[in-house]
């Protein structure tokens, strides 16, 4: 299989973008969790913090924090991707990420629905910078990043 390919192009795409979004991170976060539970509301049992909980999720007090952390490491590993060469996620490595979601029940095809749910949010969060281009340079981060994560998901030894 031919190493998937990080162009460029694709880099500046998603670094302009990123640079736009960062300040507002925390709210972008918490759109893309909603857009991720819109598109599939049973994602919420897959979440230890929402699964028993009947507070709406806006009022939940985890939520924000997960929600920005999940967000910010994504962006920040679509940034790096080129640099790197690989994937880098920072604060966790990508094997305690892979059992985090291996224990919670994910499935690889979930990440076709957080792929949707972020490319949603940046459309919305840069519309002005919006474009074919730009969607396919996250799209190819955000495989990558899944790619990597999946790759991990097996039980904790």
């Amino acid at each position: 299989m031919d190493a998937r390919v990080f162009t460029e192009e694709q880099e500046a795409l998603v670094l302009k973008s990123w640079e736009a979004m960062k300040k507002n991170s925390g709210e972008l976060g918490v759109k893309f969790f909603n857009k991720i539970l819109e598109i599939a509301p049973a994602a919420k049992q897959l979440f230890s913090f929402l699964k028993d909980s009947n507070v709406p999720l806006e009022e939940n007090p985890k939520l924000k924090p997960h929600a920005m952390a999940v967000f910010v490491m994504t962006c920040d590993s679509a940034a790096q991707l080129r640099k790197a060469g690989k994937v880098t996620v920072r604060e966790s490595n990508l094997k305690k990420l892979g059992a985090t979601h291996f224990k919670a029940g994910v499935a690889a095809e979930h990440f076709e629905v957080t792929k949707l749910a972020l490319l949603e949010t940046i459309k919305e969060a840069v519309p002005e910078m919006w474009s074919p281009e730009m969607k396919n340079a996250w799209e190819e981060a955000h495989d990558q990043l899944a790619d990597a994560i999946i790759s991990e998901m097996k039980p904790s030894s």
